[in-house]
């Protein structure tokens, strides 16, 4: 099975040459290349989300639980039909105040979320949950906090899951620390095939230069078992479909 987290980078005209309307079909391009059986994507706008689920054949997006606010980047998950099934699924804001519609806490920058859906392949019986956020950029506290709530509503649920996003922190920081605290099931897909010294940035200006951290994270509990892990740098003639790296994994189970 095919995973994917995505940073779509939302549609600012002030990228200019680099904004969503010149790079939106390239977008289109990698995910259909790479095919993930589920994606999580990040700061798509609903204009954005909207074109995604026009365009990409053999995906749907799971959102029919969603108040749709044209105001607002959601991270969203799409998955692969009818190679997935759906069999229930959510969302909640990272604040406070989860169930109110564009709440922030502690600092954060932006509305932030967290959406859900627990899934199975068609072919097994097994299910789990396929868990997309984006932390805040700005607010340490508001990432830590986020981290917490994701763990809290989640692992006392005692199912198989694959967290995914844009979690803004290096490996080294506290929501790591957090995720991975004591007796978490949690997996890092990246650190599983590679030292903790081999890390790779999943940041870039429009220009493929790897800059920053691997701040875009794709973890998972067992049965999963990691296969490989890709670092996606396909471009078009120099042109990059966002300032982030997707990130894909295959996995087992």
């Amino acid at each position: 099975m095919r995973v994917m987290t995505f940073n779509l980078r939302f549609a600012n005209p002030a990228d200019g040459p680099n904004e969503w309307q010149h790079r939106k079909d390239l977008v289109v391009q990698i995910i259909e290349d790479h095919r993930p059986d589920l994606l999580g994507t990040q700061e798509g706008t609903v204009p954005q989300l909207d074109f995604l689920a026009a365009h990409l054949p053999g995906y749907l997006p799971l959102t029919a639980h969603r108040q749709v606010d044209v105001t607002c980047q959601y991270p969203t998950i799409f998955y692969r039909a009818p190679q997935v099934q759906v069999k229930e699924s959510g969302e909640f804001w990272l604040s406070e105040t989860p169930l109110m519609h564009r709440s922030m806490s502690w600092g954060s920058a932006f509305p932030r979320m967290v959406t859900y859906g627990l899934v199975k392949e068609a072919h097994r019986n097994e299910t789990f949950y396929f868990i997309n956020t984006h932390l805040d950029h700005i607010s340490s506290e508001a990432r830590l906090q986020g981290a917490k709530m994701i763990q809290d509503y989640f692992f006392p649920l005692k199912k198989p899951l694959i967290l995914l996003g844009d979690f803004n922190e290096p490996p080294e920081g506290p929501v790591y620390g957090q995720l991975f605290g004591a007796g978490s099931p949690l997996m890092d897909t990246w650190r599983t095939l590679h030292p903790p010294g081999q890390e790779a940035p999943t940041q870039h200006g429009f220009d493929g230069r790897p800059r920053g951290s691997r701040i875009d994270w794709i973890l998972l509990t067992p049965p999963f078992r990691v296969l490989n892990a890709l670092i996606v740098t396909d471009n078009q003639n120099g042109r990059y479909p966002s300032d982030h790296f997707p990130y894909a994994v295959e996995v087992e189970y």
